[in-house]
């Protein structure tokens, strides 16, 4: 449930805001009569999500609380709530790091909907809290030792207080559209489009048109009036992926634009106020760019007033417990199935792999298992089978295992010993022949094994797939490889 401190002189209020959220049984709401009094119980209980204050209250305003509850813990988000004379002070509040406000008397429909809103933009951060991204001011860096989530937020809370461009470095898969968009709803841009262009996949001839615009009659198949990627960002934020891919003519426009807040589109002879963010990233070593003459100085130090850098997950596989547990959390609910955990097994085999594709590469073997997977633990069979040869692991053993490292007291069970997947003593496939060569009688083994397990389980598929302990997509492959009809044992 979702903690709530309402702050505010008028016990009425204070009152009204309590039952309205009360009522949707999503927030468990706590009372503080001013700023004074909320930092008492913030210090008290440190686990409030959200705090709505108010601007105008006696001891402490609403901006002094704000700051002092930011200092105190950045990833609390905060609510303010004021008269509509008081408006101009709530702006003001909001540049200082509220998430946003709401005018007296208070709507309960409107405060739900941007808690809401709110709680959405909380969750982006809470995404990439395990990317630990690293933020460089002036050459220092400004996140110590504190919690993962707190060092995110308090990233976040500075670059909502300003309209600097931010660029995001990082390789491939670290996460870097994620953590732009986590910084645009969570700043004073939110209320406005956030705008992605890949700077890769444009060509050169169109990337002044895509970028600014165009006049009808231009230039050849210019049949119309285009608005582009600035004017319909206007009010939020553009996000500039891939930026090293930038054609050199576009950094000179692109740098323009940045300087002097406004742009040309084509053909055109009126110039266009851009009220915009950016946000850059890329993959490219700019600085070696700039040496060989490929990328612009002045752009790069116009682009590099807050630059974040994301770590790959190789450099960081101490974050990968909690990555995993994520996505198994992700993947549970989107796919609605009970899996919970990941094996010992499958787990050594994710620690050692090297992670080529980072993050991006990381989701997505989580959901290949989670497609493969019948129990509630994600085993080393339901990786792929490209990841387990990287480690060292023979895909088909794992297969038909279901594990790898030493035996189990299932692997030394008596052998008169019913087998938990319903093979018995008598099911047992016996190899003949005088030659222990297990390349020569693997095959025949596998071939064997398969015939014995869908002679019990009626030739069903799916039931031997699961009791016999083999991938469906495995004995699926498997029966095209041997040429086993499995309808040949069904009833």
């Amino acid at each position: 449930m979702i903690k709530v401190l309402v702050v505010d002189d008028d016990p009425g209020l204070r009152l009204s805001v309590k039952s309205a959220l009360s009522a949707t049984g999503r927030f468990a709401v706590d009372e503080a009569f001013d700023g004074v009094n909320a930092l008492e119980k913030i210090k008290a209980c440190p686990d409030f999500n959200v705090v709505i204050l108010d601007v105008d209250m006696p001891r402490m305003n609403g901006l002094e609380a704000l700051n002092a509850i930011k200092e105190m813990d950045p990833s609390i988000l905060v609510l303010v709530m004021t008269a509509y004379a008081n408006i101009e002070d709530a702006v003001k509040v909001v540049k200082e790091g509220a998430y946003n406000y709401v005018a007296k008397p208070v709507r309960s429909e409107e405060l739900i909907q941007m808690l809401d809103r709110a709680l959405s933009a909380y969750s982006m951060i809470s995404e990439i809290a395990a990317s630990s991204p690293m933020m460089f001011e002036s050459g220092r860096k400004i996140i110590g030792n504190t919690d993962q989530m707190k060092k995110v937020f308090n990233i976040i809370n500075r670059l909502s207080k300003v309209d600097t461009p931010v660029l995001i470095r990082g390789a491939s898969g670290t996460g870097k559209e994620l953590v732009a968009r986590a910084i645009h709803f969570n700043s004073a841009f939110k209320e406005g489009h956030f705008v992605a262009i890949n700077c890769s996949a444009i060509p050169e001839n169109l990337f002044e048109s895509e970028l600014f615009g165009h006049e009808k009659g231009s230039f050849t198949g210019a049949d119309q009036r285009k608005i582009g990627k600035f004017q319909y960002a206007e009010g939020g934020t553009l996000f500039l992926d891939e930026l090293g891919d930038l054609p050199l003519a576009m950094q000179v426009k692109l740098l323009r634009v940045l300087q002097e807040r406004k742009f040309t589109p084509v053909g055109a002879n009126r110039e266009i106020d851009a009220h915009v963010r950016i946000i850059a990233a890329t993959n490219r070593p700019l600085e070696e760019m700039m040496k060989e003459g490929h990328f612009r100085e002045d752009l790069y130090y116009r682009l590099n007033v807050m630059p974040i850098f994301l770590p790959s997950l190789a450099e960081r596989k101490s974050d990968l417990n909690h990555l995993v547990d994520t996505f198994i959390q992700k993947f549970s609910k989107a796919q609605n199935k009970k899996i919970y955990s990941v094996s010992p097994e499958a787990m050594a085999a994710l620690m050692k792999y090297s992670w080529p594709g980072n993050i991006r590469e990381l989701e997505n073997i989580i959901e290949h298992a989670f497609i493969l997977e019948e129990g509630p633990t994600l085993s080393l069979s339901s990786l792929p089978e490209f990841l387990l040869r990287a480690v060292g692991i023979d895909p088909e053993s794992a297969n038909l295992r279901g594990n790898f490292g030493s035996a189990s007291e299932a692997d030394v069970q008596s052998p008169n010993a019913p087998s938990p997947n319903g093979l018995g003593e008598e099911q047992i496939v016996r190899i003949e022949g005088e030659t222990l060569d297990f390349n020569k009688h693997k095959e025949a083994f596998e071939r064997e094994f398969i015939i014995k397990a869908l002679k019990v389980f009626k030739g069903r598929i799916n039931q031997t797939a699961l009791h016999a302990n083999i991938p469906k997509k495995t004995l699926l492959r498997k029966l095209e490889k041997y040429g086993i009809n499995a309808r040949d044992y069904a009833d």
